[in-house]
């Protein structure tokens, strides 16, 4: 799918006790979903991006464009 190209932020949240799950390409909300590890954010982020395009898919509203890193 190639709507996934974007970038994913997972960061440990000692005052959460988990890990937070971000998609810094979509305007809103910082944290999007969380794992209690590392793999299980990993999997919750995944199902996150997919459902956040559905939304913006169905509303007719244009994906943002996702981040590129340019290899030096």
């Amino acid at each position: 799918m190639s709507e996934m190209k974007y970038k994913m932020v997972i960061q440990w949240s000692n005052e959460d006790n988990c890990f937070l799950v971000g998609f810094p390409d979509f305007p809103g909300q910082t944290w999007r979903t969380h794992g209690a590890t590392y793999e299980s954010a990993v999997a919750n982020g995944r199902e996150a991006l997919e459902s956040l395009i559905m939304a913006y898919e169905a509303t007719g509203e244009p994906l943002p464009q996702p981040t590129i890193h340019q290899a030096a």
